[in-house]
């Protein structure tokens, strides 16, 4: 029960945390929840709730993503998705909790510098194909992402728009696969029910803040959610 009402916390946080930054949900409940479960259980878990506030997200938000920017990444994402499975059925868990944690430090280290890659035609598939990977193998598939989208110059509507499209596909796909790979049993379909009811209620309360918060208060609040997020995976690897 204490593991249950710990993951249904966990769940509400990174709901919230979602609906302000537009990328939060999988960089702050992986880690977490990899703490109280274990890594291979919160990565499947975190998709399994998560895939409900991307698509409304989605949906909700449709008038203000670039659509054609998200399509293509999509896409993408499907070549990197077999590799993604195999690092998490065969990599020990050690390891996969090492590239959650470098995963997080990487994003804060992308936002907090404000590095630009290229996004042109190459320059995305490739980001495409890294978020396929990360999307399986540990879920927090945001990084490149944010890096993308931050070298495009998107506005936090249009940012946390477009980077909803994009995870709704590859969530999809990412669930699609945890079903083909044998990932989803009873104890982590479980999890994810008693979870569940969190994600509307921290995806309303991060909405209600969203709407009061300018750019630069916008861009500080994702960097000190990601440090938070970081600090956990660096305490559970170096448990």
């Amino acid at each position: 029960m204490v593991v249950l009402l710990t993951a249904f916390g966990i769940v509400l946080l990174g709901a919230l945390a979602q609906a302000v930054s537009g990328f939060g949900y999988a960089l702050v409940t992986v880690p977490l929840l990899a703490a109280t479960l274990d890594p291979r259980s919160a990565v499947v878990v975190s998709a399994l709730t998560g895939i409900g506030v991307t698509l409304i997200a989605a949906v909700r938000e449709r008038a203000f993503a670039r659509w054609p920017v998200a399509l293509a990444l999509t896409g993408t994402a499907l070549l990197g998705l077999p590799v993604g499975l195999l690092v998490l059925a065969y990599a020990p868990e050690r390891l996969l909790s090492a590239v959650i944690a470098v995963v997080v430090l990487g994003c804060v280290a992308l936002v907090w510098s404000g590095a630009r890659i290229r996004t042109g035609p190459v320059g995305l598939g490739a980001v495409g194909v890294l978020v396929g990977v990360l999307t399986a193998a540990t879920g927090t598939n945001g990084p490149p992402l944010v890096a993308a989208f931050h070298s495009l110059d998107y506005d936090p509507r249009t940012f946390r728009a477009t980077i909803a499209a994009t995870f709704a596909g590859t969530g999809l796909m990412g669930l699609g696969g945890f079903v083909a790979t044998g990932q989803l049993h009873a104890d982590v379909v479980r999890t994810a029910l008693v979870a569940l009811p969190a994600v509307p209620l921290g995806w309303w309360l991060g909405n209600r803040l969203f709407h009061r918060l300018d750019p630069a208060v916008f861009r500080r609040l994702v960097l000190v959610g990601l440090l938070g997020s970081a600090g956990v995976a660096l305490a559970g690897l170096a448990g």
